[in-house]
């Protein structure tokens, strides 16, 4: 197990948006689908973008990447579209209480 980090309360992030975190060493897109959680590296793997101001696909389980339209899989961080063709890093987030919990590699 990986170093737990606490990025916010269950709050602060609405159901069907993203926000990003810099935490140290991991630039963090958290996105909040009703009670489920993901937590991807918030660098589009194409360009250096943040993948947390993009659009939200709850169905798909995806976010799309605002700059040139990537889309990513919020589980398991595959490129699913070009002009992007790396996947991002993911990580395991949890949800304690009201405190969101991330789990660093």
């Amino acid at each position: 197990m990986g170093d737990l980090v606490r990025l916010c309360d269950r709050g602060d992030v609405p159901p069907g948006t993203a926000r990003r975190f810099d935490v140290p060493g991991h630039r963090v897109a958290l996105v909040r689908l009703d009670d489920d959680w993901y937590a991807i590296g918030d660098r589009c793997s194409h360009e250096d973008y943040s993948l947390s101001e993009g659009d939200i696909w709850p169905e798909e389980c995806e976010i799309e990447c605002p700059k040139h339209g990537s889309v990513f899989d919020l589980r398991t961080g595959e490129a699913r579209t070009l002009p992007a063709t790396g996947a991002v890093p993911v990580y395991s987030v949890r949800v304690e209480g009201d405190d969101v919990i991330l789990e660093l590699p």
